[in-house]
């Protein structure tokens, strides 16, 4: 038995099946770091750290004549998205059904899914984990004005060539800039396409970020590493409820802050 302990589910292989698939559409829908940045993994549940290369000099050696130095290492974290499943819908499901709820898988996977690119975008302190925004050295600031978004991602640019940062670009766009960006249009043209004309590489909807990042694709800056990769575990059941869960490990890490340039609204 592993630590998901899947086998002791009551759960056919069709109910599996169809959670899985719920949860790993979802995923793929919400998540937007893993299309801009660097991706290592899965390396299994095991692993627990990652090497920094780097190392803390101790103030106190262990005893005269000896040095002592610390490898500085990310821990993974944990992320752990319960829900709870009505048996009815599942035995539902079993028949045929064509419209189980499994709402809650969804919700969950939604979840786990923002956590994962808040993480990225934003850090996690308690984690170690130092977001993109945090790191990047340069904000623009942006307004409801979606006319002017252009510009604003054109000096972006102008900042990350300067800074010997090259391509390709790609642009985070978080719900109110995308909102705002398809809305609007100039001439009858949409804005959005003014934006993705200035760059070489995708526009990503982002719902986890605020305001948005334009940032280098060119690889090696941004690297986000997962141990395990989102799976679902078994928690457990009653007559009514069959509790699981969505979990993943990971980290992540900031190797060129200068790489990326974030649009951030005043106030």
């Amino acid at each position: 038995m592993d630590h998901l302990r899947r086998e002791l589910a009551p759960l056919s292989q069709a109910a599996w099946s169809a959670i899985e698939q719920e949860s790993a559409n979802t995923l793929k829908e919400i998540l937007a770091a893993r299309k801009l940045v660097d991706f290592r993994g899965p390396l299994g549940w095991e692993a627990s750290s990652v090497d920094l290369g780097r190392v803390q000099r101790l103030q106190q050696p262990p005893r005269a004549g000896v040095e002592a130095r610390l490898r500085k290492v990310l821990p993974m974290v944990e992320l752990r998205a319960p829900f709870t499943l009505s048996r009815d819908e599942l035995e539902a499901l079993d028949r045929g059904a064509p419209d189980v709820d499994l709402q809650p898988a969804v919700e969950a996977a939604r979840a786990a899914a923002l956590a994962e690119d808040q993480a990225v975008f934003y850090g996690l302190g308690e984690a170690g984990i130092t977001g993109i925004a945090q790191a990047a050295p340069q904000t623009l600031p942006l307004t409801d004005d979606y006319l002017r978004y252009p510009d604003t991602v054109a000096q972006a640019l102008e900042k990350l060539r300067t800074a010997g940062i090259a391509g390709p670009y790609a642009i985070a766009l978080g719900p109110r800039c995308y909102t705002g960006l398809t809305q609007t249009r100039d001439a009858g043209y949409p804005v959005i396409e003014h934006v993705r004309r200035l760059l070489d590489g995708p526009i990503v909807w982002a719902p986890a970020a605020d305001g948005a990042l334009v940032l280098s694709l060119r690889g090696g800056d941004f690297e986000l590493v997962v141990g395990q990769d989102f799976s679902i575990g078994y928690l457990d059941h009653d007559d009514r409820q069959i509790r699981l869960y969505l979990e993943e490990t990971c980290t992540f890490h900031v190797n060129t802050p200068e790489a990326a340039v974030v649009l951030r609204y005043s106030g």
